[in-house]
């Protein structure tokens, strides 16, 4: 199995003041970088999904692919994704997909989704505290096709929509110990201090 890994980055970022959140600073660093940190040695390439000038991400040197479908939300990033795996000369089957504002994903998370999907050809997502996180999944690339008809079909649904209802996801729980989450995501100011609490406890 060969798996690429896909950073989600198409959201609006309204509670955080507009803009990119990957670019905003974690503890001196954009978010981005911690995210690329805790992704790439679980997979085997990376791809940055976001609209807009992919110019902003070049000091990153990986490729950007935007939404070839337009506010679709993840699931048009999902489908990005695949569609740019399948171009590739890796031969990627899967490709991992997780969200840019999101630094303390488990570093078991790719290891963990591939036992869970073993070769069942569906979708594994993963979940946390009794709530299922859908972004952060493994893809089958032969399912390109299946999502493309199903977004032209069904429009703006949701990702488990998809995943769950039509696919029969495996979910894989991700137990934690402490008070945080390690799909704790940024969205606001204030979560962003949190993560920076936790970056330098963590030191």
């Amino acid at each position: 199995m060969k798996v690429a890994g896909v950073i989600l980055a198409g959201g609006q970022s309204t509670r955080m003041g507009g803009g990119d959140k990957s670019l905003r600073e974690l503890d001196g660093r954009p978010l981005l970088d911690h995210v690329i940190a805790r992704l790439s040695p679980q997979v085997d390439g990376l791809l940055l999904n976001a609209n807009g000038d992919p110019s902003r991400f070049s000091p990153w040197r990986i490729p950007v692919v935007a939404d070839s479908i337009i506010d679709f939300g993840p699931l048009g990033g999902i489908q990005a994704g695949l569609l740019w795996a399948a171009e590739q000369p890796q031969a990627f089957s899967h490709i991992l997909t997780v969200a840019a504002d999101t630094p303390f994903f488990p570093d078991t998370l790719a290891r963990r989704l591939i036992a869970a999907e073993a070769g069942t050809g569906t979708i594994a997502l993963a979940s946390s505290g009794g709530r299922v996180h859908p972004t952060f999944g493994l893809w089958p690339v032969s399912l390109r096709q299946d999502l493309t008809e199903f977004l032209a079909r069904e429009g703006a649904a949701s990702v488990r929509a998809f995943a769950e209802r039509e696919h029969g996801a495996v979910v894989v729980d991700f137990s934690y110990a402490g008070e945080l989450d390690p799909f704790f995501n940024v969205n606001t100011p204030e979560d962003l201090e949190i993560a920076a609490n936790v970056v330098r406890t963590e030191r």
